[in-house]
């Protein structure tokens, strides 16, 4: 006799399984694609409330799984923007026209350069894509923004993350 309970249970942690296995391959392949110190998945737990959840690394030392985002930074307006599927390319935090509290976030992190694009799950915005260099400025080419808006979409589709 079959437990109800305990198969939809596992078929939980299965979909959590191909999630995270797809989150943390696509981190990967970005960082090696685009030849940055740093990928990061930012997932939205609660509506503009997120954390790391997945990252990949060049280097051990740029890790920031964990890390929030400063919430006076990061309010309805910026996630609202990213909602209607802005795409950040910042090649200079030093000399980007942004708000102090965000470049002073981004310097906690190391960051120099980072490009940022939007996970839409059925137009609700799941998390934020974002790679940062961090030992120096860069720019962002066409194709490094297509790679990032390709694998965004990908995950959104997965159904792992689509239907969750």
């Amino acid at each position: 006799m079959s437990d109800p309970g305990l198969q939809k249970l596992i078929s939980r942690l299965s979909d959590t399984l191909v999630r995270d296995s797809l989150v943390q391959e696509t981190t990967n392949y970005l960082r090696d694609l685009l030849d940055v110190d740093r990928v990061v998945l930012y997932y939205f737990y609660r509506e503009w409330e997120g954390q790391v959840t997945f990252e990949s690394l060049s280097y051990s030392k740029f890790s920031i799984l964990g890390t929030t985002g400063p919430d006076e930074c990061f309010n309805g307006e910026y996630a609202g923007m990213y909602q209607a599927g802005r795409v950040r390319a910042i090649a200079d935090i030093e000399i980007e026209p942004i708000q102090p509290c965000h470049r002073d976030f981004l310097r906690k992190l190391q960051v120099r350069a980072n490009l940022v694009v939007p996970v839409l799950n059925n137009t609700r915005l799941w998390g934020l894509l974002v790679a940062h260099h961090c030992q120096e400025t860069r720019s962002w080419s066409g194709s490094n923004i297509a790679a990032m808006e390709k694998a965004a979409a990908t995950l959104a589709m997965s159904p792992a993350i689509r239907d969750s």
